[in-house]
């Protein structure tokens, strides 16, 4: 009877020891590429300027330069810092309107055929115009200032929001709807004690969808609309114009920096939240 193993309690996880080797194999692999990719790019920039007897593409030291203090071409520094701050405001102030509102939107369709026929195809529209189109229009319409910039970032980040959530909100197993119905559950509680738990991955994979659009709206603004605050669209705009590649790839790289910065939050508050009704892959 040795041999007998102890009862396993309901809800106990067992703790399972990673291998020694996992956290080496999942840095090392990246850090190899990272090496490459920057010793390529200082071959390719030593080449063109052998060509071209110019600097035609900035070194990756004179790009970190610019991160940490204004460059030998006259901004002061930080400025780039202080366009990253701006951009980030935007972003973040056009995500969470954009968050509310196709939350909204795709509860109310959940909730009703009617408005789901009546209202979806518009939503389709929205993400399917041109938003470079759509920037001269809002601008001449309500000024060029933040609030269009913020404007901007929900349009392009809202639609990932509502397909997402409305998949979601309709992934829930049949089995238990029928449950639901057997207990003549309310519709309100069938919408936050079933549908919403089961939405969950499907709405955080769109908030992280739209969290790199809302920088893509955030950039395309200050791009366009040049007046008040400068923000890194701005500066791409300068960099870009006075024929500035260091400052440009530096506010390029800060731009990347801060759509991923928006994905890997909601990618980890996405797993915070889903912990307790999904189990992990």
């Amino acid at each position: 009877m040795s041999d007998v193993q102890p009862p396993v309690v309901p809800g106990e996880i067992k703790k399972i020891s990673r291998p020694a080797g996992s956290l080496a194999s999942r840095i090392i692999p990246p850090l190899v590429v990272f090496v490459g990719f920057m010793s390529l790019w200082y071959l390719y920039a030593a080449s063109l300027e052998e060509r071209e007897r110019k600097a035609t593409l900035a070194y990756p030291h004179q790009v970190l330069q610019d991160f940490f203090g204004g460059g030998p071409t006259g901004d002061q520094p930080g400025e780039l810092i202080k366009a990253f701050g701006l951009s980030a405001m935007v972003a973040l102030v056009g995500l969470i309107i954009a968050m509310i509102l196709g939350l909204t939107f795709a509860i109310l369709m959940n909730q009703a055929k009617w408005i789901e026929t009546s209202f979806y195809p518009y939503a389709i529209f929205l993400q399917t115009v041109p938003i470079l189109a759509l920037v001269p229009l809002i601008g001449l319409n309500i000024g060029f200032g933040l609030p269009s910039r913020v404007l901007v970032a929900v349009i392009i980040s809202l639609f990932p929001i509502i397909t997402n959530t409305l998949f979601g909100l309709k992934s829930a197993e049949k089995g238990l709807h029928e449950i639901f119905t057997l207990h003549d559950a309310s519709r309100m509680t069938r919408l936050f004690k079933l549908q919403i738990p089961a939405a969950l991955p499907a709405m955080f994979t769109g908030f992280q969808i739209s969290a790199g659009l809302s920088v893509i709206g955030s950039i395309v603004g200050g791009f366009f609309f040049g007046r008040g605050a400068k923000g890194l669209g701005n500066r791409v705009q300068v960099y870009a114009n006075n024929l500035r590649p260091a400052e440009l790839i530096a506010a390029i790289l800060l731009s990347a920096l801060l759509g991923l910065a928006f994905f890997l939050f909601f990618g980890w508050l996405g797993k915070r939240m889903t912990r307790n009704w999904h189990q992990p892959i």
